[in-house]
């Protein structure tokens, strides 16, 4: 099978439930979280499928740097459905959806180099998926910082539109963020963690700097935690380490990746 078919099913299904829940809260009204979710597991499951006839081939699993970014949203995606099950972090999806529907269609169709697949011992695999897993929680946390921000910034003005009328309360949106962070916090541990047991060398040249970056994001997430526990961080102060580390995050990943796989070769 090709993965086009999913690929565009899926990018189709993101789309059509970011345009259904825009559309209702511009109304000032709820979407059916039902028949939201049901668009969201239903692209996600089409999304899955494209994924893994993209990522499984001969030489092992095709992780460019688009392919890497699709895995990572459908990741993010999964997540906050199964969190909305749970909490009322449904307003994410507005952002999140286009997103994936991005990251799907320039999987399908940016051109990439031959690359060397990834050597699929269990140790790397647990690695993999670890750190897919922590960045889409802390992706996932750092939306929800934005929508607080938007949301205190509505507040203080008092002006607040229908997307933040929408919203759970102040307080409830904090304690949303400082769970994702912790969530993404420990999986970024056992990230590093599996990478130091499971690789040959965390510190090899074409490692180094997204190592030192990710344990700069994980030093900045800790004490982001420390200072909510201790001196009881929040509003602002915790939106800004929030970014910050997820920027040191991103550029470990995606910075290095898009600098081997494109910069190096140019």
């Amino acid at each position: 099978m090709h993965p086009l078919l999913p690929s565009l099913a899926a990018a189709g299904l993101y789309a059509s439930a970011t345009l259904y829940q825009g559309m209702r809260l511009a109304r000032h009204s709820l979407p059916d979280k039902r028949l939201l979710l049901l668009l969201g597991i239903l692209a996600l499951i089409a999304h899955g499928i494209s994924l893994a006839l993209q990522l499984l081939g001969p030489n092992g699993l095709t992780l460019h740097f688009f392919n890497a970014s699709s895995l990572i949203a459908a990741a993010v995606i999964a997540l906050t459905l199964l969190a909305s099950f749970y909490m009322p972090v449904e307003n994410l999806l507005l952002l999140l959806l286009p997103l994936s529907a991005l990251t799907v269609l320039l999987a399908q169709f940016m051109p990439v180099g031959t690359l060397k697949g990834v050597d699929e011992e269990p140790g790397i695999l647990a690695h993999i998926l670890l750190s897919v897993l922590a960045y889409g929680m802390l992706t996932i946390a750092m939306f929800q910082s934005l929508l607080l921000l938007l949301q205190d910034y509505q507040l203080k003005h008092k002006h607040p539109s229908g997307l933040a009328r929408n919203f759970p309360p102040l307080q409830t949106m904090e304690s949303l963020l400082f769970g994702f962070l912790w969530a993404g916090w420990g999986l970024l541990s056992l990230s590093l963690l599996s990478g130091w047991l499971f690789l040959d060398d965390l510190f090899a040249q074409h490692l180094v700097h997204k190592t030192l970056l990710a344990c700069l994001a994980w030093l900045v997430f800790s004490a982001l935690l420390i200072g909510r526990h201790r001196l009881g961080w929040r509003g602002h102060t915790a939106i800004r380490w929030t970014l910050s580390g997820f920027c040191l995050l991103m550029l470990a990943y995606f910075g290095s990746k898009l600098v081997r796989e494109f910069i190096v070769h140019v």
